[in-house]
């Protein structure tokens, strides 16, 4: 017997049997030890350990050398930032500083350039194990009015999940905040255009693969309406909202000078603290804050590699599962990480998380639930996440095959410690997008000239 009952199978698609994994992490401890069967978008059955499927299978994909897991899911990140990647005037600075230094940069953004970056963006992550990107969008100059619908784009063209959030500025310099001002919108441009993509694309096409949500970037760049009305949209239409927050101790002083309140009391001021919000990097919280945040099931993108580059501090994730909150795991912008590659974000969270708790306290199987289980939590997407019946086909297989690993004993704990960086198949909705650790869809070579001549000519018309 497997561990579970086949569902009703389509008699247009085929049965694929995952069999026979080097190891299985399913995110939920079910028993999947010799593989999964996967009938068109779904997986239908769970197969444990020394058991054959139960349903009838018609094609197999031999795992004995792979690492199984759920696809990985990033919940926050800056998809056109990979175009300033280790960009010298902004190295070694703390956030505001570091903002103030790349918002000129980032203000010369066009279209051709934008799309080439979520690309880039997108297939990076995938290459790593990803299978669902949250993308938190807010620059909006002149001429590229129409960024998320571009995101949606790619991610269709792509055929990878993605979780876009219609950002917003609305304070510029000249308003006491910090973009110039040729990147802010007005509140009415602004909440016009978040309910237009709401309708075009939140939950439209046929795959269920795009997802909109409501992103006001962050307290010191937008006014207290625009988060309030912000709010009143999304319950309206249902749909998530996110922003950044209690990122450093900087922004916390900020809100306390420009509202009297702490970021978290400014939060809940706005109609913000519920379980639609979810908020980037979720730092400096006090105990009282963080069991707030628990009651009100507000989730918390744990961002390990960008806030040790801008040394922002250490996101206290135990405290915050424990409270009631959802925590998942971002790679951030491409300019703070400086990379797009979830599983090695993994491995990370591990390391920064092992500086705050003891060893036995925060283990390699957690790191892992932040970025399939955790980071599902987050975006309020039951459908994925973990490995078990009923839930979407959306898979990463890792080899064990480099130097690095030779030695290991434990298959899931040298995925970690190891340092796996590179997916050898990756599977979305049942569909192979990465095998033998290729893109199949497409040039990445090509891609790669494509998107290097796009962030040299940015640098290049302000430097």
């Amino acid at each position: 017997m497997s561990t579970s009952t086949s569902q009703s199978l389509s008699h247009s698609q085929k049965n694929l049997w995952i069999k026979h994994p080097l190891a299985c992490f399913t995110a939920n401890n079910d028993d999947a030890s010799n593989g999964i069967v996967i009938n068109g978008d779904r997986i239908i059955e769970l197969v444990a350990k020394g058991q054959q499927p139960q349903s009838d299978i018609h094609q197999t994909f031999d795992a004995r050398e792979h690492v199984l897991l759920p696809g990985l899911i990033n919940t926050h990140h800056h998809f056109y930032q990979t175009l300033t990647r280790a960009c010298p005037p902004a190295l070694n600075k703390k956030l505001f500083p570091w903002l103030q230094t790349l918002y000129p940069i980032w203000a010369r953004l066009i279209p051709e350039a934008h799309s080439t970056a979520a690309e880039m963006a997108m297939v990076e992550l995938m290459l790593s194990g990803c299978t669902t990107a949250a993308d938190h969008h807010y620059l909006f100059p002149q001429g590229l009015e129409n960024a998320i619908d571009q995101q949606a784009e790619v991610a269709l063209k792509l055929g990878m999940r993605a979780t876009l959030t219609r950002g917003s500025m609305t304070l510029s310099q000249k308003d006491g905040g910090l973009p110039p001002e040729t990147v802010v919108q007005t509140e009415q441009q602004i909440l016009d255009d978040s309910e237009r993509l709401v309708k075009r694309w939140h939950q439209q096409d046929e795959k269920s693969l795009v997802e909109i949500a409501l992103a006001p970037c962050s307290p010191f760049s937008v006014t207290q309406d625009i988060m309030k009305a912000s709010a009143v949209l999304a319950e309206k239409y249902k749909v998530g909202l996110h922003t950044h927050l209690a990122e450093t101790e900087d922004e916390n002083n900020f809100c306390l000078k420009m509202f009297g309140l702490r970021p978290l009391d400014y939060l809940e001021s706005v109609g913000w603290l519920n379980e639609r919000t979810w908020l980037a990097h979720g730092i400096h919280f006090n105990d009282d804050e963080i069991r707030r945040l628990g009651t009100a099931k507000a989730g918390i993108c744990h961002c390990p590699s960008s806030n040790m580059v801008l040394a922002s501090g250490i996101c206290r994730v135990n405290e915050l599962k424990a409270a009631g909150s959802p925590v998942g795991l971002g790679v951030d912008g491409s300019a703070s990480n400086d990379h797009s590659n979830l599983m090695q974000e993994i491995r990370q969270a591990l390391l920064i998380q092992r500086l705050r708790y003891q060893a036995d306290e925060f283990t390699h199987l957690d790191a892992l639930a932040l970025a399939t289980s955790g980071s599902a939590a987050v975006l309020r997407r039951p459908d994925i996440g973990e490995l078990a019946v009923g839930k979407k086909a959306d898979l990463a297989l890792f080899k064990l095959d480099e130097s690095r690993f030779s030695g290991a004993h434990d298959p899931l704990a040298a995925l970690v410690l190891c340092g796996a960086s590179k997916a050898d198949a990756v599977m979305i909705n049942g569909e192979w997008k990465v095998k033998n650790k290729e893109w199949l869809a497409g040039d990445l070579n090509e891609l790669m000239a494509r998107h290097q001549q796009a962030a040299k000519t940015l640098y290049n018309e302000c430097y």
